[in-house]
């Protein structure tokens, strides 16, 4: 069984997709590799250089990858390290003298002033890397530091930097300017016609259900724009997680997500319909452009800080207050968005402790049964018309606590809080299971 198996509860006698969900995190590393960057620290201010790199790189290895996120090469006086991000190769070298990572972006026919004006603004961005143009126009992000000045903890923030915005920039800019072509030709990660179909086709029907909900105009979107900021939010969380986009959709949904909380002076009203504008933009894209864009990917470094539970608790509390008065006015669609804007925030923005991670796939599995089952998922939360099955939901609570309970002794989720009735009410009744869930570690 895999580890996105074994992380989101799929049982093992049920032939589930490889199919992955979400941003990856590298939040959730092991004692063994915390130990290895402790050792790392420990072997750099005693001089030992290269044994503290060897254990850096132990420390940044994803246990659980079926493809190896980073290998390496060991000489007696140097260590040559390769890395992936996304669809980004990173390579470098480690010695007594010096410790340098690159990344090639992309290949440049002809030196545009618009994409070298762009990584100009984005060098004094970087704290750590800088963009720059080799003797073959390769554009490369690199990072270079004296070894003496190079500890692990300097190099893991310096390469996490590197690695996301190399891994950010080379779609968008290959998209943007037609004079750039990648410098290196993806080698992994395709994925089924099917697949991408399928995933096309929900974006397009989610993106539309949205807009009609907008467009019945009740409650009036002039004077009610919160709740439809709500409706709008949840739906780019939601195809951020399970579509699981990279270059332009991807950099689309963060601009969602940003036209609504940046500060300015617009309103809330044009904050909305500047939301759809964006939706909009995605659902006149052709499909080839989507397709280009799915594949699978490697990665070694997440951009989500890890959260107690504490802080996931807090939010849910604060957000589900929003619920109350679409749901006395009976607009369900709106209410549920609440909690699907809680669920997909915070698999977007943050890594809170596995438990928490795997109830809100539960809960996407649930609310989103139909696609699941369309990538070929065996889901038995609802029936065919939809109806939520409860012995399903409540076996399958039980077998994520019984996965958790080694390390979370007080996990004990009170399912009879539950409200079966609707998808509303259980979404309700299913973020305050988990706002009151004990997840102290003994």
């Amino acid at each position: 069984m895999d580890f996105i198996s074994r992380l989101f509860g799929f049982q093992k006698t049920a032939q589930q997709p490889d199919i992955p969900f979400g941003r990856f995190s590298d939040a959730y590393k092991s004692d063994a590799q915390q130990q290895s960057f402790d050792r790392s620290l420990e072997a750099f201010e005693q001089g030992e250089y290269l044994k503290a790199y060897r254990d850096f790189l132990i420390f940044l290895k994803d246990e659980d990858a079926k493809v190896p996120n980073i290998t390496w090469q060991e000489t007696e006086d140097e260590i040559r390290f390769e890395l992936w991000q996304g669809s980004q190769h990173i390579t470098g070298f480690a010695n007594a003298e010096k410790v340098k990572a690159e990344s090639k972006v992309a290949r440049a026919d002809d030196l545009n002033v618009g994409f070298m004006r762009r990584l100009m603004e984005a060098n004094f961005n970087l704290k750590f890397s800088r963009f720059a143009l080799d003797a073959d126009n390769n554009i490369s992000i690199v990072f270079d530091t004296r070894t003496s000045d190079g500890s692990p903890l300097k190099i893991l923030h310096a390469l996490r930097e590197l690695a996301i915005h190399a891994d950010k920039q080379d779609d968008l800019l290959l998209s943007e300017f037609a004079m750039l072509h990648p410098s290196e030709e993806r080698d992994h990660g395709n994925i089924s016609d099917t697949e991408k179909e399928v995933k096309y086709a929900y974006i397009h029907r989610s993106i539309e259900a949205a807009f009609a909900e907008i467009d019945k105009g009740k409650p009036d979107p002039n004077t009610y724009p919160g709740s439809y900021a709500y409706l709008l939010l949840a739906l780019a969380f939601r195809l951020d997680y399970l579509i699981k986009p990279e270059g332009f959709m991807m950099d689309l949904l963060e601009k969602v997500y940003a036209a609504y909380f940046t500060k300015n002076n617009l309103t809330p009203q044009v904050k909305v319909q500047q939301m759809r504008r964006e939706f909009q933009t995605l659902l006149d894209r052709p499909k080839a452009e989507f397709f280009k864009e799915m594949y699978r990917t490697r990665s070694t470094f997440g951009a989500n800080p890890a959260v107690p539970h504490g802080t996931f608790a807090s939010f849910i509390g604060g957000e589900l207050a929003n619920m109350e008065w679409p749901i006395q006015q009976g607009h369900d669609a709106l209410a549920f968005a609440v909690t699907q804007y809680v669920t997909g925030f915070t698999l977007f923005h943050q890594a809170p402790p596995k438990p928490d991670r795997e109830f809100l796939h539960l809960f996407f599995q649930i609310s989103e049964s139909t696609f699941f089952r369309e990538l070929g998922f065996h889901i038995p939360f609802t029936d065919a018309a939809g109806r939520l099955q409860k012995a399903e939901i409540l076996k399958e609570i039980k077998h994520i606590v019984e996965r958790n309970r080694a390390q979370y002794t007080r996990l004990r989720p009170n399912t009879n809080s539950l409200d079966f009735a609707s998808y509303t009410l259980f979404g309700k009744s299913f973020l305050l299971m988990l706002k009151d869930l004990d997840l102290t570690k003994e």
